[in-house]
């Protein structure tokens, strides 16, 4: 299959896109994007790589970190992990206190952002140095050594996280939280800063498109029953209260964060990263999921079977 025209063709089809959506305001860091950027990158099982567009220029992963995190706690911990967080669709928005406080202190998921505090809580807990173990753990996956936090962007998220101020101290009165809670935030938003490009994202990805093997060092992450658990997790929980139209509409476990980001695996066969920082009402990039819903349609790869090929291909 010739990615490249594909890319080519669904950047086409988007010329005419005028969902492009806002930036994030609400982080002060992130407000300076450019919501015209737009790249796509994959790579795909035998080491295939395809590219359009700005894929190489890092920005802020936020949230898509949070998969990363719950890989390493789940790797660390097993089975134990669930005993602290569910894993059920949360229905609400990421930063909803209300089912919450209606859930005594336990998150919903490990994706809306009380459940990826209680990772980062275990992640202190189980790491002797866990700024820098967690750090080298992305850095090793995605082939990259040069990945960083960004200090003026976890400085923003931590002048303005009343919300998440408000969801660990609920969870630390519920007994859900073990440190001190000012060390897990500051934890918490340091992960949220991390910078990746297009292309570090899809390679990052790749260990759970191939059953949990990182195709670049060859050492096993996850075993295959733990990696269909994180990937159950991004097709459920992945996209916060839109998780259900991006299953219907591209069909693909993935993640996305409010740099703009998503990321999506077709297990056994590829990891594709797409970057637009402009953000439907939802917090997801629109022009991401859009041209994503056109890659899978066209490709007809998606994880409940192919698509019937019809005369004319139709996006909605």
């Amino acid at each position: 299959m010739n990615y490249q025209e594909i890319f080519q063709e669904i950047s086409n089809e988007l010329k005419g896109f005028d969902e492009i959506g806002q930036v994030a305001t609400y982080i002060p860091a992130l407000a300076k994007g450019n919501p015209n950027k737009f790249g796509m990158y994959l790579v795909t099982e035998e080491g295939h790589e395809y590219a359009h567009g700005d894929t190489e220029e890092p920005f802020s992963i936020q949230s898509i970190s949070k998969v990363l995190s719950l890989v390493y706690a789940f790797k660390l911990v097993g089975t134990d992990l669930w005993k602290r967080v569910g894993v059920e669709p949360s229905g609400s928005p990421f930063n909803s206190l209300v089912q919450l406080e209606y859930e005594q202190g336990i998150p919903r998921n490990p994706l809306i952002n009380a459940g990826a505090i209680v990772i980062c809580d275990i992640l202190i807990s189980q790491l002797e140095n866990p700024y820098d173990d967690f750090i080298r753990f992305v850095r090793e996956l995605s082939g990259n050594p040069n990945i960083q936090y960004r200090e003026e962007t976890a400085a923003s998220e931590k002048e303005c996280g009343y919300k998440n101020n408000a969801h660990i101290n609920l969870m630390k009165s519920f007994g859900n939280i073990d440190n001190d809670v000012e060390q897990v935030l500051d934890f918490y938003f340091y992960l949220c800063s991390i910078e990746m490009s297009c292309k570090d994202l899809a390679q990052t990805f790749m260990f759970l498109a191939r059953g949990g093997k990182n195709p670049l060092t060859n050492k096993r992450v996850l075993t295959a029953q733990e990696t269909k658990r994180i990937n159950s997790i991004m097709l459920l929980c992945g996209f916060y209260d839109e998780a259900g139209e991006f299953a219907f509409k591209v069909g693909l476990p993935g993640k996305s964060g409010v740099g703009g980001g998503i990321v999506a695996i077709y297990p056994d066969q590829y990891s594709i990263a797409v970057w637009s920082p402009g953000l439907n009402s939802k917090g997801n990039s629109s022009k991401g999921i859009k041209a994503l819903e056109i890659f899978t349609t066209i490709t007809q790869s998606n994880v409940f079977g192919p698509m019937p090929i019809f005369d004319e291909l139709e996006y909605e």
